[in-house]
């Protein structure tokens, strides 16, 4: 199994890039991994962490990069030799079994669209997130790549998400919610109410729960949270932001309050952050395309981009995409 990773994506350099592809190496024995971007950068980068699996460890060359404010379309018309197109060239030619990048989404995105490579029965692809919820884990579907969606795209990404739940995060039986204003049938504007219709005259109509509201996605209402990507982006923005600033103010009360319990508090407070930080996950795929990506955040470091590489693993291991298409060809026909 090899996985290409984007090597100069991200805030931070090919520093943790490079060092989270050794840490996803020693984890996982039959994985070997691309680092795509610019060998003069990358041959010290790897030299710098010491002993590694050199035999499991390649350097392909890309001479330009994608700036994280950069306009994707622009960029990548401009800089067609970037280290995100040439992740998705070596998926397009089938050199690797999945892709990686904490770079430019946008980007990500427009490269994986603009080969239109897409699995049978997907019309637009979407990208799907894990969030924490008081049950365990859920799904959020789409999260920034297609702000316009279709009702059936919508109908799709439910789809999507079920089968992601399922197989990658051991529910069995994924329930599936309708993010909207209101639980009430009805609400919403013309997107929501087609899409809701939809759900109802399908396959998923067992699972599908209804309209659900934000302050559902935590309690665990649903496994799985169908949205489009504007809706879904502000989300999990939110989301993270949130968990930053209560993690950052509840250790300051609580260790500040404390003397002689002090280094016991900040052991689980540090356990929390672990446990529910986006990087416990790795990165977020982008589910309906041939082949495996998972995207990143940007300012991931190496824990992330080691745990997102083996995401990537686990997605072939399981046969994801098969799993997916079965379960789309179980939808009515798109009209």
């Amino acid at each position: 199994m090899r996985i290409a990773l984007d090597a100069m994506g991200g805030d931070h350099g090919p520093a943790p890039n490079v060092a989270g592809a050794i840490q996803a190496l020693q984890a996982s024995p039959d994985l070997s991994v691309a680092l795509v971007g610019d060998e003069a950068i990358l041959r010290p980068a790897l030299a710098a962490v010491g002993d590694h699996p050199a035999d499991r460890i390649s350097i392909v060359h890309a001479s330009q990069t994608v700036g994280m404010n950069e306009k994707p379309a622009e960029a990548m018309r401009a800089k067609p030799d970037n280290s995100i197109a040439k992740c998705w060239g070596l998926l397009a030619k089938k050199q690797v079994d999945g892709l990686v990048s904490a770079g430019n989404t946008g980007a990500v995105v427009a490269a994986g669209l603009f080969l239109r490579k897409f699995l049978k029965c997907v019309h637009r692809p979407g990208i799907a997130t894990v969030m924490p919820t008081a049950k365990g884990r859920c799904v959020i579907m789409d999260v920034g790549a297609n702000v316009f969606p279709k009702p059936r795209h919508l109908l799709e990404y439910g789809a999507m998400g079920s089968v992601f739940a399922r197989h990658m995060l051991g529910i069995e039986r994924p329930t599936i919610g309708l993010m909207n204003v209101g639980e009430e049938e009805g609400k919403g504007h013309d997107l929501s109410q087609e899409a809701f219709g939809l759900f109802r005259a399908s396959s998923l109509s067992d699972r599908f729960v209804g309209n659900i509201e934000g302050r559902d996605i935590h309690t665990g209402k649903v496994d799985v949270v169908v949205t489009d990507g504007f809706v879904g982006n502000v989300i999990i923005k939110l989301s993270q932001g949130l968990f930053e600033f209560v993690m950052g103010m509840v250790g300051k009360e609580v260790i500040g309050a404390l003397s002689a319990e002090a280094d016991k508090a900040k052991q689980a407070i540090h356990g929390l952050v672990q446990k529910y930080h986006y990087s416990a996950f790795g990165g977020a795929p982008l589910l309906g395309v041939e082949g495996v990506c998972i995207i990143c955040h940007g300012s991931s470091k190496d824990r992330a981009i080691a745990n997102a590489i083996g995401v990537a693993a686990q997605d072939v291991r399981v046969k994801l995409n098969e799993k997916i298409v079965a379960e789309l060809e179980t939808l009515p026909i798109a009209e």
